[in-house]
């Protein structure tokens, strides 16, 4: 450290860490130094070690453990709101390999409350379909999807284990997503949920719906549950 940087010494430590956790030098889930050692290795005091380790913490590099310790934080995902996306190619973009684990797939009667999110009448047939979306095998993200069965009546679960929803719309239907509309809500995760997350009920999450369209036909509507400790969403304002 350089006390005669400008630069007060907990964030000359902060951006130290910083870069060795970007560097694999401290690897994801790696425990930390304690407070004690990071002191001796950096000769700093105690107060501005505390202070390093406590920003670290609200911006997600670092967890603690309550009497284990400090731990690097699995990698966060960036998602950007400029433009349509999907789970899948995002994943890609990020080194990651995308997968879906198919919890539930069913036709089923819609109300009036889904019919009328999804513009169509009630008691029309719905395709309900629950997936688990994974990255390097680890759960990111859990969804439920409403398709109407009109727009989609050969579609099968076998089809959304082996091909991305937007993959088949495109290859087997011909309808192209053309535009989408998203709207997110912090939230907390409900037992179900947590439980094939491995995570705590009431932990923090987002919510996001989504609505999505080819050209001026809704075809799907989707209401996502994401992990609040993996995802920072981006929007780009001109």
């Amino acid at each position: 450290m350089d006390k005669n940087n400008r630069l007060p010494l907990y964030l000359q430590l902060m951006e130290d860490l910083i870069k060795k956790i970007d560097e694999s030098y401290y690897l994801e889930g790696e425990r930390l130094p304690p407070e004690r050692e990071l002191c001796e290795i950096y000769r700093l005091s105690r107060i501005t070690v505390r202070q390093a380790l406590q920003e670290l913490e609200r911006e997600g590099y670092i967890y603690k453990v309550h009497g284990a310790g400090t731990f690097v934080s699995s990698k966060r995902y960036n998602q950007h709101l400029v433009k349509l996306y999907s789970f899948t190619e995002e994943m890609k973009k990020n080194g990651k390999v995308p997968s879906t684990i198919v919890l539930n797939f069913e036709e089923t009667v819609v109300d009036d409350r889904l019919a009328s999110k999804l513009k169509i009448t009630p008691f029309e047939i719905v395709i309900k379909v629950v997936r688990l979306r994974l990255a390097d095998d680890e759960p990111l993200l859990y969804e439920t999807t409403y398709l109407p069965k009109k727009f989609f009546p050969n579609l099968s679960k076998e089809d959304l284990e082996s091909r991305s929803m937007y993959q088949i719309f495109i290859e087997d239907y011909s309808l192209g997503v053309t535009k989408a509309i998203e709207s997110f809500k912090a939230t907390t995760l409900r037992e179900e949920e947590a439980k094939y997350f491995q995570l705590p009920s009431n932990q923090s999450a987002m919510m996001i719906k989504r609505y999505a369209y080819h050209n001026e036909y809704l075809i799907g509507y989707t209401l996502g549950i994401a992990r609040g400790d993996k995802f920072d969403y981006i929007v780009e304002l001109t």
